[in-house]
């Protein structure tokens, strides 16, 4: 059974950056194709970044492309999210994903594992 853990939110300024990181364990991380999501208060949950197993083909959703990169570490069992340019509109909960079956989907319930989520605020 894989583990997500998500650390690295907090409260930030319109324009600061943080660095979202994702720590995986119970399984063979490199098996699993990573992605993250967001959900704010009232709205659904929605895609953010996906990436592959082996760390090609990165996708970030349009609202975030230019802005948010996601990366992966197999050997240290961890995916980040590296997030600039910070916007108030950015402000929600965010998630990191598992699934085994590689290829990319922003289809929340294709993803098999869930982390519990890390809050991110952006507010003057």
């Amino acid at each position: 059974q894989l583990r997500l853990v998500e650390s690295g939110g907090g409260s930030v300024q319109p324009g600061d950056s943080l660095r979202l990181s994702c720590a995986a364990s119970g399984g063979t991380f490199s098996s699993y194709a990573m992605a993250w999501f967001r959900q704010a208060p009232g709205k659904e949950r929605e895609f953010v970044a996906y990436i592959s197993k082996l760390g090609s083909n990165p996708v970030a959703a349009d609202s975030v492309k230019g802005r948010f990169t996601i990366s992966r570490d197999n050997d240290k069992n961890a995916v980040y999210l590296q997030m600039n340019s910070l916007k108030p509109e950015d402000s929600a909960v965010y998630y990191c994903a598992a699934k085994g079956a590689n290829g990319y989907t922003a289809t929340s319930y294709m993803y098999n594992y869930w982390g519990q989520g890390t809050q991110v605020t952006i507010s003057s």
